[in-house]
């Protein structure tokens, strides 16, 4: 009989630590799940399902104004708020019960509850303890403060899905996936956008044509984006807000929002204290089997901050169950990774960026198209989808694949694949296109970008 109450507890019930806790259970251990806010995590209830609902409804004013080219005519029409917020929360809500009985019917004990760790095999939920062989952590990330004057006048990702009214003016602080995609929903709905970055281009880390060929299309459809731009401080004025910036721009707005990162959720976990090894950051220090440097205690997800994305907390909470129930040690293979990022127009990436494979392989083909989607011709949309696609010359072998454009995320899913079976250029040269469709554009592409003279 085991020394312990369980043999694996959870602390978070987000998208990894279910997946880690009812994979376990399924092996035949005994599993607890201790969350202390909403079953299901960020991309449940404040992250991807609400975001992209959100995307939704900010694309329909381009389909009203599209459908006038294809013979339809569309009346008067106005968006309600408050009905998209609570069709929204009722989505929410069905998830989140969902999320409740998978962990129920795997057998798992669930426990409401902010959780702490007491030592390398105690947790603290409330007012009782609970022993355990090993804890997982798997409590996620949480959106980075501000650290100007007049913080607490601005909003995150998280407060944004829950506003009471749709704001007329908005103030986006950022150059990330989530300040791109807050201005196009927020611009879509009808707002008045302005998207502040410090940096010189937003979306670092993406490749540097995808990044420029973004911030266009989003001035085009009238989003107002301020580079090389510093917040010094928010202060409440009778109508709304006041952003001051260091160069000495002053911006009146309805609602300002910060979107300059998430940390990971490690404050008062109890984890320093336990000895769990920590990185500057915050983000808990683990192997390539997700243990850290207390061998009872292990991590995945947004905590250990490798890659913030659904499917590797997924991935790594079965990789983790796997090891540790199933007999059968498992790590997560972190290469080429399929994202998307629902801007308006999309992104969607896979492998590496021009100046990656440029560093890793030296000599490489890139391949480029710009071209007006099908739709656009009668829609009369100026619209351009970019395509690129980055081959090691030596090999043949696509080393990445990057797209702006309708239905993106889509596609890149297929070519991700492809990307994962070490596809060449003459495989996707060989593969008969479907046509009419954006997608054979990345069959057809027969020459090679021209390279600068030496």
């Amino acid at each position: 009989m085991s020394d312990y109450e369980f043999d694996l507890f959870v602390i978070g019930a987000g998208s990894g630590g279910v997946r880690a806790a009812r994979f376990s259970a399924g092996f035949g251990a005994s599993v607890a799940v201790a969350e202390d806010l909403h079953m299901g995590g960020t991309c449940v209830n404040v992250g991807c399902i609400p975001k992209k609902l959100f995307v939704y409804a900010a694309h329909y004013h381009e389909d009203f104004d599209d459908a006038a080219g294809f013979g339809w005519t569309v009346g008067p029409r106005a968006h309600n708020w408050r009905t998209l917020v609570d069709n929204k929360d009722k989505e929410i809500s069905r998830l989140n019960g969902i999320y409740q009985r998978l962990l129920e019917n795997s057998g798992c004990t669930v426990i409401n509850g902010r959780a702490t760790v007491i030592d390398a095999h105690t947790v603290a939920v409330g007012d009782k303890t609970y022993t355990a062989e090993r804890i997982l952590v798997a409590a996620g990330s949480w959106p980075t403060d501000q650290s100007y004057e007049g913080g607490e006048h601005v909003i995150t990702s998280n407060e944004a899905f829950y506003l009471d009214e749709m704001p007329k003016r908005v103030v986006i602080e950022g150059g990330g996936y989530i300040a791109v995609e807050f201005a196009g929903i927020f611009n879509g709905l009808g707002a008045e956008v302005t998207l502040v970055y410090r940096g010189a281009m937003f979306m670092r880390g993406f490749d540097d044509d995808i990044r420029e060929h973004l911030a266009k299309e989003m001035e085009a459809q009238g989003i107002n984006l301020k580079f090389h731009t510093v917040f010094d401080k928010v202060e409440k004025t009778d109508d709304g807000y006041r952003v001051h910036f260091t160069d000495g721009v002053v911006i009146d707005t309805d609602c300002v929002m910060s979107a300059i990162g998430r940390r990971p959720k490690v404050t008062g976990l109890g984890l320093e204290a336990a000895g769990v090894e920590l990185k500057e950051n915050g983000a808990i220090v683990v192997d390539d089997h997700f243990q850290t440097s207390v061998p009872s205690i292990y991590a995945i997800g947004d905590i250990i901050d490798r890659f913030q994305l659904t499917p590797v907390a997924l991935a790594e909470g079965t990789a983790l169950a796997k090891t540790l129930y199933n007999d059968t040690p498992t790590t997560v293979n972190y290469e080429n990774i399929p994202t998307a990022v629902f801007s308006q127009p999309p992104i969607g990436t896979v492998g590496l960026t021009e100046d990656e494979a440029r560093a890793e392989y030296g000599d490489v083909s890139v391949f480029k198209s710009s071209f007006r989607a099908l739709k656009n011709t009668l829609s009369g949309r100026a619209e351009q989808t970019l395509m690129k696609m980055i081959v090691d010359k030596k090999s043949d072998r696509v080393v990445g694949v990057h797209m702006v454009g309708p239905d993106s995320g889509e596609i890149i899913q297929g070519i991700g694949i492809a990307l994962k079976a070490g596809a060449t250029k003459a495989v996707f040269d060989s593969t008969i296109g479907i046509h009419p469709t954006s997608a054979e554009e990345f069959v057809t592409m027969r020459e090679p970008v021209a390279e600068a003279a030496e």
